[in-house]
């Protein structure tokens, strides 16, 4: 590859802003057992996005093997809604300081 076409390649897009801010918090273990904050973004985004997030994982504790594909559902849904999602589960995560 010539050195011109690995600049171009090689060039990145500036990160867009998200529009908006949503974290899951998972309440415990008994039903419901999340709640879906969001500290800013448009209300209707954020609402719609709400109703996803509770739907795959209204009875799905942390430790449950069907949460772990339905949270990089609810990963990929935030991705393409452009929000930043943090996750409260109360815990540490293995992999996490």
């Amino acid at each position: 590859m010539s050195p011109e076409l690995e600049d171009e390649v090689t060039e990145t897009a500036e990160p867009i802003e998200p529009i908006g801010h949503v974290r899951v918090v998972y309440l415990g273990p008994i039903a419901p057992h999340w709640e879906v904050v969001s500290d800013f973004g448009p209300s209707d985004v954020v609402d719609q996005f709400r109703e996803r997030v509770l739907a795959r994982l209204v009875l799905l504790p942390p430790h449950d093997p069907q949460f772990r594909r339905n949270r990089e559902r609810v990963v990929r849904d935030a991705e393409r809604e452009n929000l930043a999602l943090e996750w409260d589960l109360g815990f540490l995560e293995e992999g996490s300081e």
